[in-house]
C-alpha cells in the first residue's frame, strides 16, 4: 500500500486563528470529466431575420414576424452551426442540416417610447412602437 502525502489547506475563521484541514494529494489531482452526463443534446445557432438564435430540441423562441398561421411548420434553412455529439461548422451555412419548427403564436412585443424633443424651440414628439413577434417551438434537429 503506497503512502499518500497531504497537503494542508487553510481555512479562515471569524477570531482571526487559521484553522487547517488535511487534503489528500490524491482527490487534488482527480481529473473532473468535461460533459456532466453521457446524454448529449443536440443544439443548433440559426439565422432568423437578421438575428441568430442558439436553439434546442423542444425549446420555444421569439422570432421576428413570420408570415404563416398558427400550427403551421416552418424549417430554418439557415443553421450555422450544430452539435451532436461532435460540432458541424458551416460556411456560412451547413447545407445538409435542417431545423424544424411549429409556430405556436403570433405575438406583440414590450413597448418602446420614442421620445424626441429641441431644448428651447417648443419641440416634443411621443411615439411608441410594438414589435411583431412569432412564437416557434423547435421540434426537429436534423443533419
Amino acid at each position: 500500500m503506497a503512502k499518500t502525502s497531504e497537503a494542508p489547506k487553510r481555512l479562515g475563521s471569524s477570531r482571526g486563528q487559521a484553522k487547517v484541514k488535511t487534503v489528500k494529494k490524491e482527490t487534488l489531482n482527480k481529473k473532473v470529466p468535461l460533459v456532466k452526463s453521457q446524454k448529449t443534446e443536440k443544439l443548433a445557432v440559426i439565422k432568423v431575420g437578421g438575428k441568430q438564435y442558439k436553439v434546442r430540441e423542444g425549446q420555444e423562441i421569439l422570432v421576428e414576424k413570420q408570415v404563416k398561421k398558427e400550427g403551421e411548420t416552418i424549417n430554418f434553412l439557415e443553421t450555422l452551426l450544430v452539435y451532436d455529439k461532435n460540432i458541424k461548422l458551416g460556411n456560412p451555412f451547413i447545407k445538409e442540416a435542417k431545423v424544424e419548427g411549429k409556430i405556436v403564436s403570433q405575438e406583440k412585443g414590450p413597448k418602446v417610447t420614442i421620445f424626441k424633443m429641441k431644448s428651447k424651440k417648443r419641440y416634443r414628439v411621443k411615439t411608441g412602437h410594438r414589435q411583431k413577434l412569432t412564437k416557434v417551438k423547435i421540434e426537429k434537429i436534423s443533419l
